[in-house]
């Protein structure tokens, strides 16, 4: 078959790693695989199978050089997006969504017509939302939020939703989208699961690799965006409480970062943690970990996990909403605690005491690239719940 990815850009992030994974995965398995960014920004990240063809659409030039482009975009964001914000891709995607659809097109007078064609996160499709074709998959990343107004929300969710073939990509995702779908009376093609691919082999290729720089004695390692969500400030508070031998590798970059550079100094343990900023292999700093440690306030999967156990490192996490216990599952599950940094503390404790912790392959076993490839070019109806 003749598959073709699509994702917003190709910058270090756990969403656009996924999406690199999936092309991949396509490539792996015989078929014609095709990835495409929507950005004009340095990538990050590239396809590890040289088979995969890598393709680029500027939606923002896109828009701008078409007929109205300017002048819709101006509206957009001079008025009607002043007067009901977060509504810019109301706006302009019904012509990007066009003008996407067009690139497509040219694609395929080039390389034949695409089978399947997957759009990667929310963010992704809904700048697209007038563009429907029965061969289009949207995956849900994350939970979805009720971050304004019920009228507003559900006019976005009946614009990107309904009418269209829907995979989560865990059940606690699918739980979280089915709530609000019947809030506000979205009725999708197809809703159903399917997780996302963990290529064990290309990580453990990359955790070989040399670190930039080798954290003194042992530790424990934790890599996410430093934004609110991912819990930076409870992860340290907890470290702080458990003091283990053990220092704190933080690997990641955002906007939290002075803040909780600061936390640490209060606490006393500055000399104890490392804010190790972006890296572009974080593999290699899994592999040398004895202990991942997730503190997220919520996860639509948590792909940190997978890569963490395809390294050998062993995992613990809070308990929290979205799909992380699609990770916990059978012996997983006692390394899951409440979502309090005295409850993560004494995870910690308990956890590096049990150390060495075997990393059983079964683990990973429902995040082998080949299962996923079969569902997601399977027939969207099978299988599928409509809520």
């Amino acid at each position: 078959m003749r598959t073709l990815v699509i994702i917003h850009s190709l910058k270090m992030g756990g969403m656009e790693r996924v999406a690199v994974n999936l092309a991949d995965a396509f490539a792996d398995a015989g078929h014609d695989s095709h990835l495409i960014t929507c950005r004009r920004r340095p990538r990050d990240l590239a396809p590890s199978t040289p088979e995969v063809q890598l393709h680029q659409f500027d939606q923002f030039q896109a828009l701008l050089k078409s007929v109205i482009g300017t002048p819709v975009f101006l509206l957009s964001r001079l008025l009607l997006g002043v007067l009901l914000p977060k509504s810019h891709f109301i706006w302009t995607g019904w012509l990007t969504g066009w003008l996407l659809k067009r690139r497509i097109r040219q694609l395929e007078k080039q390389h034949g017509r695409f089978d399947r064609i997957v759009f990667r996160g929310l963010g992704t499709f809904k700048y697209f939302w007038s563009f429907r074709d029965p061969r289009n998959i949207y995956v849900l990343e994350n939970v979805i939020h009720h971050d304004r107004p019920a009228w507003q929300k559900r006019l976005e969710w009946k614009l990107v939703f309904d009418q269209r073939h829907l995979v989560c990509v865990s059940s606690g995702v699918k739980a979280s989208a089915e709530a609000a779908f019947s809030q506000g009376g979205i009725e999708p093609l197809s809703l159903r699961v399917i997780t996302n691919p963990c290529p064990e082999q290309q990580i453990r290729q990359r955790a070989s690799e040399p670190l930039p720089a080798i954290p003194d004695g042992p530790f424990i390692l934790n890599v996410a965006r430093l934004v609110p969500q991912k819990g930076h400030s409870r992860l340290l508070e907890a470290y702080a409480k458990a003091l283990p031998a053990h220092k704190l590798v933080i690997v990641g970059e955002g906007p939290c970062r002075q803040a909780l550079e600061q936390q640490a100094q209060s606490l006393g343990i500055a000399d104890r943690v490392l804010f190790a900023g972006q890296q572009t292999n974080p593999y290699a700093w899994m592999a040398r970990a004895d202990l991942f440690v997730l503190s997220s306030e919520f996860e639509g999967l948590g792909i940190v996990l997978t890569e963490a156990l395809a390294c050998g490192t062993p995992v613990i996490s809070v308990d929290c909403p979205g799909g992380i216990r699609d990770v916990f599952k059978g012996d997983l599950e006692a390394y899951l605690c409440p979502m309090n940094a005295d409850a993560l503390a004494d995870l910690i404790r308990k956890t590096l005491a049990q150390l060495p912790i075997e990393v059983k392959p079964s683990w990973l076993a429902d995040f082998q690239p080949s299962v996923i490839v079969d569902r997601m070019l399977a027939d969207p109806a099978e299988g599928a719940t409509t809520p």
